[in-house]
């Protein structure tokens, strides 16, 4: 099996979002979902759609603390 180039950039964003926020990385491997479809595995989408609420939020509060 091999990573699709999504999951390989999904891969890069959960490693910047652990050093930004001085969390352990394999806590955001360890989350993520993929599924396998003819030997490539892909990002589910709740779980891509979640992700990036998540970031959205972050994005927010970092917005909103910054407005002070």
């Amino acid at each position: 099996m091999k990573l699709d180039d999504e999951v390989i950039a999904h891969i890069a964003k959960i490693l910047q979002i652990a050093i930004l926020s001085g969390t352990d990385v394999t806590d955001g491997l360890r989350m993520m979902r993929l599924f396998e479809e003819d030997g490539l595995l892909f990002l589910e989408d709740e779980y891509n759609n979640n992700f990036d609420e998540n970031i959205d939020r972050m994005l927010d509060q970092v917005n909103t603390s910054t407005d002070i």
